[in-house]
């Protein structure tokens, strides 16, 4: 398929695409089998101090790319970045805020586990300029939490909840699903736990084994592929009953508490990504980049100079796919305005992969707009595949 741009691509500043920045901390008390994030178990208490002046260098680094652009939103991830104190979270948004103005109704996210000692926390978070919060919950079950080689139980999750709707009132809750020995009645009962915390926005994902993770060389047993089929099938409609919106692949919302954070990158917006093994994508008036970080944090921490690892232009060819992997997650699509505002390229340039995409039923369209169909949902990649150059 042959992808060529409609004009030179021309873009006013205004009109590139919304600006978010993601920030990597990337230190655990203890590593979870299951996972395969740059997280790092810590030895004693995180160079906080260090790896705050070598986020703010990188930020410096990022800002000529930027200039004169907004953010709209900020989510500090990892690893656990409430092991980070109060104070180092302030200063760490005061040298944000003191580079790029936020946009006025900025979300502002942080990543915490429900442990006590992170729990004691989040009103310094809160004051530090967080004003959401999203839980590592995973289960409410204490022999769920065990299978998953996690460190809270199940008491202090609940707390921690409280705590979190007391202090933020935004609060996201992580969820997982086909765990280890789980059946669909425990599945359900789980996932009815957590709708009924009072959160508004819940995310639910199947637990999947992927390679350099203790449960890759360590298999656990977990249940059947169309077991795992209908455990999502009762999160759908224990949430949906609940009041919550199935808006994205994983994500469950209230109304009018949808992640702006994570829309960002599903409506293929650019991020500033900061800190050990970060990714950040942003657009130009004539091309598309994405940077990656320095992965290690000792690496990362000492890089005298750029801690950039790799930085490239994206293709053309490659425009659509990039695009389609992130807007095919949401269950209401895309309206057709916004594959060329964000790509450059003219819709009519996948028409090819778009009438093989609706041969098979995995989209519906009209003049408006493209969505993921049923089948498209639950086969998305084989629907995204189709736009690989």
């Amino acid at each position: 398929m042959k992808i060529e741009l409609e004009r030179p691509w021309t873009v006013r500043l205004e009109a590139l695409p919304p600006l978010a920045l993601y920030v990597h901390i990337p230190w655990c008390v203890r590593k979870c089998p299951y996972c395969d994030f740059n997280s790092h178990q810590r030895g004693g208490e995180p160079p906080e101090g260090e790896y705050v002046d070598a986020l703010t260098a990188d930020l410096d680094e990022l800002l000529p790319s930027v200039w004169g652009r907004r953010l709209s939103s900020v989510f500090i991830g990892g690893g656990t970045p409430s092991l980070f104190s109060p104070e180092a979270i302030d200063r760490l948004l005061s040298e944000v805020r003191a580079r790029l103005p936020l946009e006025p109704e900025a979300e502002v996210t942080l990543e915490a586990n429900p442990g006590t000692v992170e729990a004691a926390r989040f009103r310094g978070f809160r004051q530090a300029g967080v004003n959401r919060l999203s839980l590592g919950v995973q289960s409410l079950e204490d022999r769920m939490l065990a299978a998953l080689g996690r460190i809270h139980s199940a008491d202090e999750a609940r707390r921690a909840v409280e705590l979190a709707l007391r202090e933020f009132g935004n609060v996201n809750l992580d969820l997982m699903y086909g765990l280890p020995g789980q059946t669909l009645a425990q599945a359900r009962v789980d996932i009815g736990q957590a709708a009924r915390l009072g959160t508004p926005h819940l995310s639910a994902y199947q637990l999947t084994v992927e390679p350099n993770t203790v449960f890759w060389s360590q298999r656990p047993l977990l249940p059947e592929h169309d077991a795992c089929a209908d455990m999502e099938l009762a999160v759908e409609e224990t949430l949906g009953a609940a009041g919550f919106g199935h808006y994205e692949t994983s994500a469950f919302a209230r109304p009018g508490r949808r992640s702006r954070h994570n829309l960002n990158y599903w409506e293929f917006g650019d991020y500033l990504g900061i800190g050990a093994g970060a990714h950040g994508k942003v657009s130009f008036p004539d091309r598309v980049t994405r940077h990656a970080r320095i992965k290690q944090p000792r690496d990362y921490m000492q890089a005298q100079g750029s801690t950039v690892a790799e930085q490239r232009q994206l293709r053309p060819t490659e425009l659509p796919f990039e695009f389609m992997l992130n807007a095919l997650r949401l269950l209401e699509g895309f309206p057709l305005a916004l594959f060329q505002a964000r790509t450059g390229l003219a819709i009519g340039s996948i028409e090819p992969a778009l009438a093989l995409a609706e041969q098979k039923g995995l989209i519906e369209r009209d003049w408006q707009r493209i969505r993921p169909s049923e089948r498209g949902r639950r086969f998305l990649n084989e629907l995204v595949e189709l736009f690989l150059a």
